[in-house]
């Protein structure tokens, strides 16, 4: 995986723990008003992966809530 894909997936990871709506509005337009190169993204195979096992998940019914999720979460933080 190259330095690029690191760099994104860990900024990735990093949004999905963001719920301040403020915060988030303020990135978008970071981001959507930043001149980005549109060329069409080459997925890594363990990207597509990824992408294949969370359509399995979702056809499967195998969800849960985001607030299941920050629960689960911090139960596991403590446990630390």
């Amino acid at each position: 995986m190259s330095t690029s894909d690191i760099i994104r997936n860990n900024i990735i990871d990093k949004l999905l723990t963001i719920t301040n709506k403020d915060y988030l509005s303020a990135l978008y337009q970071l981001v959507n008003s930043s001149s980005v190169n549109h060329d069409t993204v080459q997925l890594t195979e363990e990207q597509i992966l990824m992408l294949q096992l969370s359509d399995e998940d979702i056809k499967s019914g195998k969800l849960i809530s985001q607030d299941q999720l920050d629960k689960e979460d911090l139960q596991w933080l403590k446990e630390l």
